[in-house]
């Protein structure tokens, strides 16, 4: 299971006083505390925490790379920011994330191949985002057939088929497990199936709960990334367990601590 940091974003105020003020302390702390928590990326928005974004987000992955060797998520819906991450990124980065319209592909996919990232493409078009399994999964097997025509090889591409709160559609939890399962099919190998765990749960009262429910379901029907909260230590322990369930893991009676090392 690829666990990609959540909490360095603009969006909470810790961080967006750090990015405003350019203190190193708060970002390094979460990022040496998400990276010892089990990390597989540690994620970077800079949000709307000040006017020049491209800026702040060279700065943000300066003072995180300072902190741990953990690779990035560069996180951002502008381009320009985007490349600012990568130009600064040491180590091959994952972007996250991109349309999977063609327009946006073409500018994504060659993108990914020149700095040696991995990608995240949502599935999303011009039409909006698909309320079905079937329109979910073409759009799915749109960005795959791209990113190999391009040179982009399955393992370093990522598909979000984009998670809505629990709270405005109970149903497609249910059917986003059917578009896991069809998604695992559309090549060989399959891309990664990417979600944003925390959207689900946004505006419940259960957060952790909900979260954590919902990944050990979605492990089973294919699930190996998403964009998480790694400091919730029983989100992290359900998705270990669930893989050891599922054989991904050896069991031992101390498969936690040895996942976790």
């Amino acid at each position: 299971m690829l666990a990609i940091a959540e909490r360095i974003n603009g969006m909470f105020s810790n961080v967006k006083k750090a990015i405003i003020k350019r203190d190193p302390v708060p970002i390094q702390d979460l990022a040496r505390r998400q990276a010892e928590a089990g990390a597989s990326f540690i994620d970077l928005n800079v949000g709307t925490a000040v006017a020049d974004q491209v800026e702040a987000m060279r700065w943000l992955v300066e003072v995180t790379q300072e902190a741990t060797k953990t690779p990035l998520s560069i996180d951002s819906q502008k381009l320009e920011v985007v490349k600012a991450g990568l130009e600064a990124a040491k180590t091959p980065a994952l972007i996250n994330s991109c349309k999977g319209q063609p327009e946006d592909l073409e500018i994504y996919v060659p993108l990914a191949l020149k700095y040696n990232a991995s990608l995240i493409c949502l599935t999303m078009d011009k039409r909006g985002i698909p309320q079905d399994i079937d329109g979910r999964v073409e759009i799915a097997a749109n960005i795959v057939s791209a990113a190999v025509e391009h040179g982009l090889e399955p393992s370093r591409l990522f598909i979000d088929p984009v998670l809505f709160p629990i709270n405005v559609d109970q149903k497609q939890p249910g059917y986003m497990l059917e578009v896991f399962r069809q998604i695992r099919y559309i090549s060989d190998p399959p891309p990664h199936i990417n979600v944003g765990l925390s959207n689900l749960s946004q505006g419940t009262k259960e957060r952790s709960l909900v979260n954590r429910t919902f990944l050990t379901m979605a492990i089973a029907a294919g699930l190996d990334s998403a964009v998480m909260d790694v400091l919730d230590k029983d989100l992290m322990y359900a998705a270990i367990c669930a893989e050891m369930l599922m054989n991904k893991q050896i069991y031992s009676d101390s498969f936690l601590k040895v996942v976790r090392s």
